[in-house]
C-alpha cells in the first residue's frame, strides 16, 4: 500500500488541490487489493455480500421510506426479470410475472391500506393500471418477446415507483440542528446535465442524504457547475468535477465568504436516519449496507479529503461501476463517501467522456420545491 500511495502522490503532485483526488485513488487501491485477495484469505470472507442491484432506478425505488410489504414483494418479482432477461431464462421470467400478478391481485386491499388517505383515490387508480400492465406482461412473457417484456417491465416499475413516491407524505426524520445552516433537500430532485458529449439525467435523493443532496441542488441552482471541466477521468472508475477556477478547491459562500463544507452522510439499511461525520468502517459497521450503495454505473457521490470526513464541498464524482474491479456489495467505497443520487439517463454519455470534457450546464428540472435553504 505504501508503494501504491507513493506512486499516486508522484502522479498527482503535492498541494491541497490533490487531496480530494488522492482520497478516492487510495480507496480504489484498497478496494482492488481486497477484491483480488489479502494473503491467503479471499475477499469474499472479508466483505459483505451486499446488495447486488446495479440499476440506479431500482435502487432509488427501494430507497423510498415506505412500509408496504406486499407492494414491495410484487416489485421485487418484477425487478428480478431484468437479470433473467439477460440470460433468457423464460421459465423464471414467467414465474416472476406470475408471482407479481398473484401478489397484486390477492393483496390489493392490503396495498391500498398503505396508501395515505389523501392519495388513495389516485393511488387506487394507479394500482389498477399496474395490474392491467402486469396482465400484458404475462402475454409478452408467454410469447418470449424479449423487447416487449423489457419495455413493459420498465413501464410497470415506473408506475410502481410513482405509487411508492405518493406514499411518502412527510419527511421521515429530523436532520441534526447543527446542519441547519446548510441547504437541505427534503425529498428528491431531477437534474439535467448538458455535457460536451451529450445529455445526462440524474435523480438525487434527499430522503437518504438530505444535506449532501441539498448542498448539490443549491449549487446547481446557482449555476456553479456550468462550464466546469472534469478534473479527473479514469476508465471504469470515476469522472470528477466541481473544482472552481482559482486557488479555492470548493464553494465559497458569497454571504459568509467562507468555504462551505458538508459532512459525510450515510444512511445505513435499517436505520431511521443517516449517520454523520464518520465512515461505516470507523463506526464498526463494515458488515452492514448503505441504502445508496456504489453498485450502479453513474452513482453520484461527494469527493472529500481522506483525512476529513466533513471536508467535502462542491467536488463530486460520477462512479463508473465496473463489476470486476468494484463488485456490487463488495466495494470499500460504500460508507466511505456520501452517495446522493444516480444517473437514470445518459450512462452511455458518461462512458464516452474524458478529462477533456465537461459540464456545459446543469439544471434542476423537477423537485426544486423540496430544497430548503437556511433561514
Amino acid at each position: 500500500m505504501n508503494i501504491i500511495k507513493t506512486f499516486i502522490l508522484a502522479k498527482l503532485g503535492g498541494g491541497i488541490r490533490s487531496l480530494l483526488a488522492l482520497s478516492i485513488c487510495l480507496s480504489l487501491s484498497l478496494t482492488l487489493t481486497l477484491t483480488l485477495n489479502v494473503g491467503n484469505v479471499s475477499a469474499g470472507t472479508l466483505l459483505p455480500s451486499g446488495n447486488a442491484i446495479t440499476d440506479g432506478r431500482a435502487i432509488l425505488r427501494y430507497a423510498l421510506p415506505i412500509d408496504s410489504p406486499d407492494l414491495r414483494k410484487a416489485q421485487a418479482s418484477l425487478e428480478d426479470i431484468g437479470s433473467q432477461l439477460r440470460s433468457k431464462r423464460w421459465q423464471k421470467i414467467a414465474g416472476d410475472v406470475k408471482q407479481a400478478s398473484s401478489t397484486l391481485q390477492s393483496r390489493t386491499a392490503d396495498i391500498i391500506k398503505t396508501i395515505p388517505v389523501s392519495q388513495q383515490t389516485a393511488g387506487t387508480a394507479l394500482l389498477e393500471e399496474i395490474k392491467l400492465d402486469v396482465a400484458d406482461l404475462t402475454t409478452a412473457a408467454e410469447a418470449k418477446d424479449r423487447n416487449t417484456i423489457q419495455a413493459k417491465r420498465n413501464a410497470v416499475l415506473d408506475k410502481i415507483g410513482a405509487l411508492e413516491e405518493s406514499m411518502v407524505t412527510e419527511f421521515p426524520f429530523e436532520v441534526p440542528a447543527e446542519y441547519n445552516k446548510l441547504p437541505q433537500l427534503k425529498g428528491r430532485a431531477t437534474i439535467a446535465f448538458k455535457t460536451t458529449k451529450g445529455d445526462v439525467e440524474a435523480i438525487v435523493d434527499g430522503y437518504s442524504a438530505p444535506v449532501t443532496a441539498g448542498n448539490f441542488v443549491d449549487l446547481v441552482q446557482r449555476g456553479f457547475y456550468n462550464k466546469l471541466p472534469f478534473t479527473r477521468a479514469e476508465d471504469s472508475y470515476v469522472l470528477q468535477i466541481g473544482d472552481p477556477a482559482g486557488e479555492e478547491v470548493g464553494f465559497i459562500d458569497p454571504k459568509t465568504k467562507k468555504y462551505r463544507s458538508v459532512p459525510l452522510e450515510v444512511l445505513v439499511k435499517g436505520d431511521k436516519k443517516p449517520t454523520y461525520g464518520i465512515t461505516m468502517e470507523d463506526s464498526g459497521r463494515f458488515n452492514e449496507e448503505p441504502v445508496l450503495p456504489f453498485s450502479s454505473f453513474g452513482a453520484l457521490a461527494m469527493a472529500r479529503p481522506e483525512s476529513d470526513p466533513d471536508g467535502g464541498s462542491s467536488q463530486f464524482f460520477f462512479f463508473l461501476f465496473e463489476p470486476e474491479l468494484t463488485p456490487a456489495g463488495r466495494n470499500l467505497l460504500d460508507g466511505r463517501y456520501s452517495v446522493f443520487g444516480y444517473v437514470i439517463e445518459g450512462q452511455d454519455v458518461l462512458d464516452k467522456m474524458t478529462a477533456e470534457d465537461g459540464i456545459v450546464s446543469a439544471k434542476v428540472t423537477k423537485g426544486l420545491e423540496n430544497l430548503v435553504k437556511p433561514a
